[in-house]
């Protein structure tokens, strides 16, 4: 019996290995979408109970289950980060005697490179919602048009438009972004962060 079937049939042993193959591409469209390692970590484990949830639409035949994972995680960060942005406008009415933990110094503490990474981010924030989600299925997890278009229920066509529109509005503010605050910085690495290396489709 096919990994579809298995899945469908509610598996466990087969959900154990859809985490395996994909969790980690979930993870990494999921931080690309937020910039944040805990939000990303907690997208991974709702798309998964998500995944549990909607098994019974999945056909049972057909090829990688990639795509409708990762058009889960779209839709899954979607709604976190409306609760991120609900739990922040309920913060701000607290009373300024309220002690709110800061939680930017521990995504701080964790990145690689917090100035190159904060300098995408902020062009990516620029991006509208659907080029950001085109650009991280395509041009980030390495999605066929086709498959990102039915991770997130588009035309094909609109899929392409939107990949188009979100890289030449990438570039653009990238290109006008402050530069690093390292002298040392070459100006011919600035590309390198809005082009992580692709995932190879499973």
């Amino acid at each position: 019996m096919n990994l579809r079937k298995r899945v469908r049939a509610g598996d466990h042993v087969a959900f154990g290995e859809l985490f395996d193959a994909y969790a980690r591409s979930v993870y990494n469209h999921a931080f690309r979408l937020t910039g944040e390692w805990a939000t990303a970590e907690d997208v991974v484990s709702l798309t998964f109970l998500d995944a549990w949830r909607l098994r019974g639409k999945v056909d049972e035949e057909g090829g990688s289950l990639r795509p409708w994972l990762l058009g889960i995680a779209t839709n899954v960060t979607r709604n976190t980060r409306r609760a991120a942005r609900r739990h922040a406008a309920a913060v701000a009415r607290l009373p300024p005697n309220e002690v709110v933990d800061d939680f930017a110094d521990e995504l701080t503490g964790r990145l690689d490179d917090s100035a190159q990474l904060a300098r995408v981010q902020a062009a990516l924030a620029k991006l509208r919602r659907a080029e950001r989600e085109v650009l991280a299925l395509c041009a980030w997890s390495g999605l066929e048009y086709a498959a990102a278009a039915e991770a997130l229920g588009i035309p094909v066509g609109t899929v392409r438009s939107r990949l188009s529109r979100a890289r030449t509005k990438l570039a653009k503010y990238v290109e006008d972004a402050e530069p690093y605050p390292n002298p040392g910085q070459m100006r011919g690495d600035r590309g390198r962060a809005v082009r992580p290396l692709r995932e190879g489709n499973r």
